[in-house]
């Protein structure tokens, strides 16, 4: 299914982030702060700023109800029982008897970034990881940035608001479906955006937040009004004390 092993410490393509940027060969520096990661070479190796995760669904770090009422207990049932746990299934089928059954989740993912043929191991370890990801990223006792994040945002933005407006006009305007994150870069915030299953650690980004904006994480209850669900993120759930706990670390 896989090729050797020793391929995994091998240089890989980075993603871009849209294939029409790519084909105009547009160099990072100009690009805008919302895809300036898309020219950037895929890492190959984990990030020590990353933990090593089991393959293994972890628990949600709150009730399904505890988002009410901006997200319903039935979408996150759906979304976390349903499309989370299928991640973890398929990724449990694709690694049997290979030896990247024995990796940690980020390590496949590392290990399949850019790679065609294992681009089934990238999508499922991905979103799996960004699933668990966004749940952090949202609270239902959301309060607002304190000390060093806070001193950042203020620096890099200007203010909470304009942060929450960049990420939220980011977010939104993903093409299909993808992702909105806030990320440091070269030691300052940006807010970048991904499709699919993409995600910013492979791009040499520290991610801090994110919002999921493929359509199963809000059409039960937002239909096609997504900047309506993002926007209700946005005001009440963003989690400012997991994100502070994903800056870097001297």
């Amino acid at each position: 299914m896989f090729n050797e092993l020793d391929d995994i410490r091998s240089s890989r393509r980075g993603f871009m982030q849209l294939g029409a940027l790519g084909a105009a060969g547009l160099a990072a520096a100009a690009l805008p702060a919302s895809s300036a990661f898309a020219a950037t070479q895929a890492t190959t190796r984990v990030p020590d700023f990353l933990p090593r995760s089991p393959l293994t669904l972890p628990p949600l770090p709150y009730a399904e109800s505890a988002l009410e009422p901006i997200l319903s207990a039935k979408t996150i049932g759906l979304h976390y029982g349903k499309h989370h746990k299928a991640y973890f299934d398929n990724i449990a089928k694709l690694v049997a008897n290979t030896p990247f059954a024995d990796m940690s989740l980020e390590e496949l993912v590392v290990a399949s970034a850019g790679r065609s043929d294992r681009e089934p191991l990238f999508n499922n370890a991905a979103q799996a990881w960004n699933h668990t990801f966004y749940w952090n990223s949202m609270t239902p006792a959301s309060t607002a940035p304190q000390g060093e994040l806070k001193a950042m945002i203020e620096r890099d933005f200007g203010s909470l608001n304009n942060l929450k407006n960049e990420l939220a006009t980011t977010a939104v305007s993903q093409f299909g479906s993808g992702w909105g994150w806030l990320v440091v870069y070269r030691g300052h915030l940006k807010v970048v955006k991904t499709g699919n299953a993409d995600l910013p650690f492979v791009h040499g980004m520290q991610p801090l937040l994110t919002v999921d904006v493929w359509e199963h994480a809000y059409y039960l209850q937002y239909q096609n009004r997504r900047p309506a669900y993002v926007a209700a993120v946005m005001d009440k759930l963003l989690n400012w004390e997991f994100a502070s706990s994903n800056l870097p670390r001297a």
